[in-house]
């Protein structure tokens, strides 16, 4: 009889969370480290790098180049229209 691992017997809120409550979650973990780094004086460009470099190297991983690459392709315009700004100000 296989024994389950500790970790799967907690009760997990994450597990239960909607789809959108995990990524808000998954993103304060990011921005947490990288306030992190930043107090221990690594430069944001830095850590931008390496954050771009993991998450496209884990989403090849998980998708393929092609798929990936085609999403990628999206990001001008999406940037452009504001996608990833934080913190605009509307007048």
């Amino acid at each position: 009889m296989a024994q389950t691992p500790e970790f799967e017997l907690m009760d997990d809120p994450l597990k239960k969370a909607s789809d959108q409550e995990r990524k808000h979650a998954a993103l304060r973990y990011i921005l947490d480290a990288w306030e992190e780094a930043v107090y221990d004086g690594i430069e944001p460009d830095c850590i931008a790098t390496a954050a771009i470099f993991a998450a496209l190297s884990d989403m090849i991983s998980a998708y393929g180049e092609e798929p990936v690459a085609r999403m990628a392709e999206r990001l001008p315009e999406r940037i452009r229209h504001g996608e990833f700004t934080v913190g605009r100000v509307t007048q």
